[in-house]
Parts: C-alpha cells; sequence; structure tokens
C-alpha cells in the first residue's frame, strides 16, 4: 500500500464509488455482461460491500456500459442486472445508494465515460451531500483511477500492473482486500 489510511479519517461522511466488472463481478475480457444470468458475484463482495456500508455515509457503483451502444443488450437489460446485484447485496446486509452507468461508445469521448467525470458530477447532482475531497474510487483500470484523480477522490486499484497500482493511493487484489484496507487493518 502506498496510503496512509489512518489519516484519512474515514467516517459516514465519506463516499465510496465502486466500478463494477472486475470489481463486483467477474469480467469477461472482449465481452460484456448481457443479462441477470451472465452476472456473477465475484468472492467476498457481498459481505465486504456489507461491511462497508457501515463504514461509508454512500456507496455509489460508477460503470462504463458500452455494449448498450453496441447494441448487445438494452437499458431494460441493464436495468435488471443492476436491480439483482442491488437485491443480493441488502439481502446480505449491504446497501448500494445509486448505479450510473455511460452507455457511450468509447470513440464518442463522451465526458460521462471514464476517465470522464460524468457520472461524478451525476451522482453529486442526485446526492448533493457527496464531497469527493471525502470520496474513493475503488476499481480494476487505469480509467477508473485517472476518473478518481480528476474529480479529486482518494484511488484504490484493484489489480496486479504495478504500473497502474503505484500511480494510487492504495493498490488491494480484490474488493475483500480493500474492504480489510479501509476498513484500518
Amino acid at each position: 500500500m502506498n496510503a496512509k489510511i489512518s489519516e484519512w479519517n474515514i467516517d459516514r461522511s465519506w463516499t465510496l464509488f465502486l466500478d463494477r466488472d472486475g470489481v463486483i463481478n467477474k469480467r469477461f475480457p472482449g465481452d460484456y455482461v448481457k443479462c441477470m444470468e451472465e452476472f456473477e458475484f465475484l468472492p467476498l463482495v457481498k459481505e465486504s460491500i456489507a461491511e462497508l456500508s457501515f463504514l461509508f455515509g454512500k456507496i455509489i457503483v460508477i460503470t462504463n456500459q458500452q455494449g448498450i451502444g453496441k447494441g448487445y443488450y438494452s437499458h431494460e437489460d441493464l436495468a435488471h442486472i443492476h436491480a439483482h446485484m442491488k437485491k443480493e447485496i441488502e439481502m446480505a446486509g449491504g446497501k448500494i445508494d445509486a448505479v450510473f452507468y455511460a452507455p457511450q461508445l468509447e470513440e464518442e469521448k463522451s465526458p460521462m465515460r471514464k476517465p470522464g467525470i460524468g457520472m461524478a458530477l451525476q451522482a453529486k447532482k442526485v446526492l448533493p451531500e457527496i464531497d469527493f475531497a471525502k470520496s474513493i474510487i475503488v476499481g480494476d483500470s487505469e480509467s477508473d483511477m485517472e476518473f478518481g484523480k480528476r474529480a479529486g477522490m482518494k484511488t484504490i486499484f484493484v489489480g496486479k500492473e504495478k504500473d497502474v497500482a503505484m500511480k494510487c493511493d492504495g493498490y488491494v487484489s480484490d474488493l475483500g482486500a480493500a474492504r480489510t484496507f479501509l476498513q484500518g487493518f
């Protein structure tokens, strides 16, 4: 870890932003989660979000979903996937306060797509109590980390790419390890 978690003073006034694919659920490289049946939680995710729900005031999921723009699935399909995800997390004792997604194609260079901060601004518009200086993004891509830095958030990288990890405030192997890190153990 590069960060000194004790200096962050995380409490219920903080917001946790989570990327979805590769952090919450299994990522399909070169493909997309197109329906609820393809959505597979990664190990320890539901339990980790349940514990983090006591630490953070808000937990927000942000996800690029250009599969919609490519016509592989619809907004309605994605809504079913996210309803299922939220229900499973709630059944485990956790909460997701909101989900924001960017259906635009990467080549559109939309500010809604990470690394643009459109989803962060959208979240703040819906939940004005969000303070980006008291927010953390946990993600598994360089664009997630750039999103966090552009918005003024702390950044925690999930993965093994050392070149990306060394530019972040912290790096972990998975959301279970992020939970332990954020709880200060």
